[in-house]
């Protein structure tokens, strides 16, 4: 029953999805329909190049902006249309009533829009926030925060790992941060106090502060607190850094609030009438404005500052910086975030590069070429491993333009190391006897025969034990490894794999091992 009704809001999203793009047309169409349904299937590779740049991508997800701004207009129209009745207003709690009425909009809107993983933990933020508002608890704290991100990990532990996860709790911390601090200044201020220091210095930090913590200053201090603790999981996860994000994201708040979740949540409810036409293109004025604004930001010079990979731990304490700074109360314990800062940007310079990889499946390879740069091995790499090689050593080439330095034909491909060796891909069994003799390491997506003289041989069944791995080889001839997979790893989602009994192939495998090699990649 319950696929079967997730498989009908899933039709009405592709219907909705397509009606929105077919209206507006064109990249604008595409990024209206992924702003109004969540689904990204219309966007070309130039939408998503000149969004992320311009480090406004998620201006195309359904995320914690999009999941807030509808449970607030649930929320503060229902309260507003409640007060119009005079009995009501004096007589009934209807501040909870709307809070409750929009705990619903909100779940709707989450199952309306795919109901995806970033989605749902918006979604128990604020659902943890309007429960506040049922209990008479203040709904902005960070005590919230807390049992949100309890609910999420005990639920999904895996999450923590992940950029969504991290990125978003982040951001909130660091706003409700402010909040607090702002809250508590209002306080002293009105009860006469806060520390007054002497001169005019009062005077002039005085109108600083307004102007800061109201108007469109106020949206400037939250852009920048919460990019600078987004900073560095951003880097860690994406390898990129978008110093413009200051300009993007005020701007990409501006087209959400003002085009597309009103525009959201209007067309929806006049798409099964016909009468949505309007609407969509009042939100393509919106998205030419953004498109436009964003072209200018991704044209300027460092508009996208590629970073290396870090080294492991290096994250743990940026993470925990950004914890001491928002979470501690005097500004003694907040200055323990400097120290944890600065190991973890030690930590960010000091990454182990590697001078080859390969993923789990065995089907292509990135190595290091002696002029440094990364080349990548294989008859048609995988876009998404690829980008990830690339972006990981820093390398703003496209897929493409990095095949410089190899070599393919229908039997594999071959590149030579940093030191002279050649580095082969076998994807044709014919290839094994030559390969096997000439290079100095051999990789393949097949089981190589056990008579295969190469020093070093990676097949299929032994990725089958490591899973994807990369090698960085010493000046003195030793190699050292990193595996995806542990030694004795045995795990529920990733048990250890059969022993094997042998390389070579048996023959009716032969032409399963082929096939699967013959079919193109996405």
């Amino acid at each position: 029953m319950s696929l079967r009704f997730f498989a009908g809001v899933d039709r009405v999203r592709n219907a909705l999805a397509l009606r929105v793009d077919r209206t507006i047309g064109g990249d604008a169409g595409a990024i209206a329909a992924a702003m109004v349904t969540g689904k990204r299937d219309f966007l070309s590779e130039n939408a998503k190049d000149l969004i992320r740049r311009a480090g406004i991508f998620h201006i195309v997800t359904i995320s914690g902006i999009q999941m807030t701004l509808v449970a607030g207009i649930f929320f503060v129209g229902l309260r507003r249309l409640l007060a119009t009745s005079q009995t009501l207003a004096l007589n009934y709690p209807i501040k909870k009533w709307a809070a409750a009425l929009a705990i619903v909009g909100a779940i709707l809107y989450d199952i309306a829009t795919g109901s995806r993983v970033g989605t749902e933990r918006a979604l128990i933020m604020t659902l943890i926030m309007l429960a506040a508002v049922l209990f008479d608890r203040p709904s902005l704290s960070m005590r919230n925060l807390a049992l949100a991100a309890f609910f999420v990990v005990a639920f999904e532990p895996e999450a923590i790992l992940g950029a969504s996860f991290q990125l978003s709790f982040a951001a909130v911390a660091a706003l409700i941060a402010v909040y607090e601090w702002r809250g508590q200044r209002l306080a002293h201020s009105r009860s006469g106090t806060a520390p007054s220091p002497p001169g005019r210095f009062v005077e002039w930090r005085e109108i600083l502060a307004e102007r800061l913590l109201h108007g469109p200053g106020a949206l400037v201090v939250a852009t920048l607190c919460a990019t600078s603790a987004t900073a560095s999981f951003m880097a860690y996860d994406f390898h990129e850094i978008s110093p413009y994000v200051l300009i993007g994201n005020p701007l990409t708040l501006a087209v959400i609030e003002f085009f597309a979740v009103p525009c959201a949540l209007l067309g929806a409810a006049l798409y099964p009438f016909g009468l949505d036409g309007f609407i969509w293109r009042w939100l393509e004025m919106g998205i030419h404005l953004v498109t436009w604004l964003a072209g200018l930001i991704a044209s300027a010079p460092g508009a996208s500052l590629q970073v290396k990979a870090f080294a492991p731990w290096a994250i743990v304490f940026l993470a925990l910086a950004v914890l001491s700074a928002v979470l501690w109360r005097t500004s003694a314990l907040r200055a323990t975030a400097i120290p944890l800062a600065l190991i973890g940007l030690l930590g960010a310079r000091s990454g182990a590069g590697f001078d080859l990889a390969i993923p789990a499946s065995g089907d292509a390879a990135a190595i290091r070429l002696a002029s440094g740069e990364l080349a990548l091995l294989a008859r048609r790499p995988g876009a998404f491993a690829a980008e990830q090689w690339l972006r990981a050593d820093a390398d703003g080439r496209s897929v493409v333009e990095a095949k410089d330095g190899t070599a393919c034909d229908d039997y594999g491909c071959v590149a030579r190391l940093a030191d002279g060796r050649f580095v082969a891909l076998v994807t044709a069994r014919g290839a094994f006897l030559e390969d096997c003799a000439r290079a100095a390491i051999v990789v393949t997506p097949l089981r190589a025969p056990e008579g295969c003289g190469a020093p070093l041989v990676i097949d299929r069944i032994r990725l089958a034990e490591t899973g994807a791995v990369s090698l960085q080889f010493a000046k003195e001839g030793g190699v050292l490894w990193t595996t995806a997979r542990g030694v004795d790893e045995d795990r529920p989602w990733s048990p250890r794999p059969p022993p094997a009994t042998g390389r070579a192939a048996a023959p009716e495998d032969e032409e399963s091992e082929e096939a699967e090699l013959s079919e193109p990649m996405e």
